[in-house]
């Protein structure tokens, strides 16, 4: 079970700027903090899917083993995570609409001042549940698509009829104002990236973003497994990310062009130019409460309620691939860099201002940036 907060913890509600003060204190943070950062946080390891590739896997963990974050802890997570200037969550699981409190926790994430995004299967998307998350602040949604086949999608998930489910939410997020976006874990169900857009348009989807392969992780998170439809030779896989850079030119690919090509130089044991800001400006929090810099990691950070400015890690890791971290990394460099440039003008060192601005890398992470800037502001 998580962690009951310390009794001596008073976890303040959080009145955050709005309009002008929140676009101002956003400005403020991207010029002397490096942005405001992000948080996945998995509110229950539960699923009711049996995708081959995941041990969250409904037919791997026992139900005895399922586990669901309490609503005041998730509260007191959102308040301290705001506190501490991270102003994005990502709501996932195992499947988070299967926690009995997801629109509680959402609409209070909301209302702390956070944007609030939500990872799904799918397939417990209704009229009503499509219009409950929106109304409690749910502005963005990724949806779990794995192949550009209907019967090998469904099979794989274990999910009869799932994507008619998928079509018709998404023509009612439409109308509704939330962004959907495809989640397409690159595996060896799809034989034919050429294919995904076709499909994808007709499930009603705009944008994909690709996860990349993980057969294993060290911590508590499940979202991997050593199965074959996602255990590639490195080459291999630098393939299936040449046919992911080639899709750019025909559909909304929210992976950045330069963090595809950092993912290759780091599949063939290249210097890679840009570090990974997990454990800075990322964090994935679990079900228990405890908080870890990334899913790859083998110890988490501290519990949710020690967290301040003294845990956070910045030592340009590059240990592995977790999309969700190298991806937005790449754009929020440029952010980090003026941070870093202001506070060498605040010590008087002009001179280390200008080289930190002045470089190859900020120029890619401003591109980056610019490419998704759509998208991002869809968020």
């Amino acid at each position: 079970m998580a962690p009951e907060p310390p009794k001596t913890v008073r976890t303040p509600s959080v009145q955050p700027p709005r309009g002008l003060r929140h676009l101002a204190e956003t400005l403020k943070l991207t010029l002397f903090n490096g942005g405001p950062g992000q948080c996945v946080f998995p509110i229950n390891n539960a699923c009711n899917a049996a995708c081959d590739f995941c041990h969250f896997n409904r037919n791997q963990l026992a139900r005895d083993q399922w586990r669901f974050v309490p609503l005041q802890g998730a509260k007191d997570a959102i308040d301290i995570l705001y506190r501490n200037e991270v102003h994005y969550i990502v709501l996932t699981g195992g499947e988070p609409m299967m926690h009995p409190d997801l629109l509680e926790i959402a609409g209070h994430a909301k209302r702390a001042g956070m944007t609030v995004l939500l990872v799904t299967n799918g397939s417990l998307l209704t009229p009503q549940s499509c219009r409950a998350l929106k109304e409690n602040g749910v502005s963005s949604i990724f949806i779990s698509i794995d192949a550009h086949e209907a019967s090998v999608h469904e099979k794989n998930r274990g999910l009869p009829k799932v994507l008619e489910r998928i079509r018709k939410a998404n023509a009612l997020f439409k109308e509704l104002g939330v962004q959907s976006t495809a989640s397409v874990t690159m595996s060896r169900l799809i034989t034919d990236y050429e294919a995904l857009p076709a499909f994808l348009e007709g499930l009603g989807f705009r944008s994909v973003t690709f996860s990349y392969p993980l057969v294993r992780l060290g911590s508590s998170f499940l979202g991997y497994a050593d199965s074959n439809l996602v255990n590639f030779q490195s080459e291999e896989l630098v393939r299936a990310f040449d046919s992911v850079q080639r899709l750019k030119k025909r559909f909304h690919v929210v992976n950045p062009a330069t963090s595809l090509e950092e993912m290759r130089r780091f599949l063939r044991g290249e210097q890679q130019d840009f570090e990974c800001l997990g454990g800075y400006k990322y964090f994935y929090l679990d079900w228990e409460l405890q908080l870890w810099r990334c899913h790859h990691w083998e110890t988490p950070m501290c519990s949710i309620y020690d967290f301040d400015d003294s845990k956070r890690i910045r030592d340009g890791c590059q240990r592995c691939m977790i999309d969700c971290m190298r991806d937005p990394s790449v754009m929020q460099h440029i952010a980090i860099s003026m941070s870093d440039a202001a506070g060498h003008v605040r010590a008087g060192r002009l001179g280390a201002a200008a080289r930190t601005l002045l470089t190859k890398k900020n120029a890619l992470s401003l591109k980056s940036a610019i490419e998704q800037w759509r998208w991002i502001v869809g968020l």
